[in-house]
């Protein structure tokens, strides 16, 4: 008898309008395991989307309610945990695992109480888990961990008994397979863990969808002359990825350079620090050389144009497991300056596929703009390395087939767990 075919992944939420790395890894990844034939579907909640069914790509998508066990949260707190790490509850969500057919393993792509449900629906089903950590664990700066409990904060938790229930805490113990996105992540992870079931494995990009974009169609549509040196950071809104230090690393340079612009792009998390954000820019002398824009629907032309309008992207992350929008600009063959952090370290060479600057400085940063605003041979040499990485090691063919790999790993762990069970 053949193994069943259907592979149950589960994130904490998946939204086209509120796209952002892990929705573009969760959709990639899925992609192609169904062109290889699996059958694999989407179970999640209906933060910030109140579609409960739908196919997207051809990929089923089942959206369930779900709860912040906390007493005293108001709407814009429960808001705020939708957009950024919420430690949900969802019992429904529960029951439609523990009740799905056919199921070949259960993929979380989520900790807490959600992952907790997701390995207690695997461990009832006798199924392999597996987990993956998009955001960190391991790796995470105080000042992010604080922010993603800020909403919570000084309100009685009515869910710890579900998640002492679900074993939320040992969700990274007791997993078949644990896939870490960052490779400093997966160091520590091995060393807390103390298992060898921990695997890095990095995320992927349609290089040949970042190739084509209308680069010249996007500088007409925002007011950017054809002859200006773009800049372009294109992340969600967040403290996390630190745009006020790049828009004041540019104010810096565009007192020097009248041939500038800066171009800024995604969905926001942190409405307080969009405050912030557009209130600097408002008061800076560049303002007229600033574009500050929403979120770039994932499937349409307007991220790969914005890529194409771009001159030199910049990461000013003070958080990056990986780094998924390097790729990004690599397969538009445009050259990178990212923050010295997190997994951006092992993912980006420095003066061969990129240029570093020390996190939150935003004189070094200003500093290498202008360098490779006055060297374009560098900026064709840095861009080339990193297209040239990006087609060949960073394919999501290559990252689905390893990913397959490692989930026949966890289904022998699995099954040597069931059969060692008294």
């Amino acid at each position: 008898m053949t193994s069943p075919a259907r592979i149950v992944h589960v994130p904490r939420r998946f939204t086209v309008e509120e796209w952002g790395g892990t929705e573009t890894v969760v959709a990639r990844l899925l992609e192609q395991q169904l062109q290889q034939g699996f059958q694999p579907e989407i179970h999640t909640s209906l933060a910030l989307c109140n579609v409960q069914r739908e196919v997207w790509h051809g990929i089923p998508i089942r959206r369930y309610g779900y709860t912040y066990p906390f007493f005293g949260l108001n709407a814009a707190q429960r808001h705020q945990m939708d957009k950024k790490g919420g430690n949900l509850l969802s019992f429904s969500l529960l029951a439609a695992l523990c009740l799905r057919p056919g199921v070949r393993l259960f993929h979380a792509h989520a900790l807490k109480r959600l992952g907790g449900e997701v390995l207690t629906a695997a461990r009832l089903r006798r199924k392999p888990f597996v987990v993956t950590l998009h955001g960190g664990v391991f790796d995470v700066p105080a000042a992010e961990l604080a922010q993603l409990t800020e909403a919570q904060a000084g309100k009685f938790e009515w869910g710890r008994p579900f998640g002492a229930l679900f074993r939320s805490r040992r969700v990274l113990h007791e997993a078949d397979a644990v896939i870490c996105v960052g490779r400093s992540e997966a160091d520590q992870a091995r060393a807390a863990l103390g298992h060898d079931r921990i695997h890095h494995l990095g995320n992927g990009v349609d290089a040949a969808r970042f190739a084509g974009g209308d680069g010249a169609a996007f500088r007409a549509r925002h007011a950017i002359p054809p002859g200006a040196i773009v800049y372009a950071c294109i992340s969600r809104y967040d403290p996390q990825k630190d745009q006020l230090t790049l828009v004041e690393a540019f104010e810096q340079l565009a007192a020097q350079r009248p041939e500038v612009y800066l171009v800024l792009a995604g969905p926001d998390t942190i409405g307080e620090y969009v405050t912030r954000l557009d209130a600097r820019i408002a008061q800076s002398p560049a303002a007229a050389r600033i574009r500050r824009l929403g979120s770039l629907p994932p499937d349409g032309p307007d991220l790969p144009a914005a890529y194409a309008a771009t001159d030199i992207f910049v990461l000013p992350s003070r958080h990056e497991p990986f780094g998924i929008v390097v790729l990004e600009a690599w397969s538009a063959n445009r050259p990178v300056l990212v923050a010295r952090v997190g997994g951006l370290q092992t993912l980006v060479e420095e003066g061969t596929n990129g240029l570093f600057f020390p996190v939150g400085n935003r004189d070094a940063c200003a500093r290498q703009m202008q360098r490779l605003a006055v060297d374009a041979a560098l900026r064709r040499v840095l861009a080339a390395h990193g297209n040239e990485l990006a087609r060949t090691r960073y394919s999501w063919r290559h990252i689905a087939e390893q990913t397959e790999a490692i989930y026949q790993q966890a289904e022998q762990h699995a099954r040597h767990r069931g059969s060692s069970r008294p």
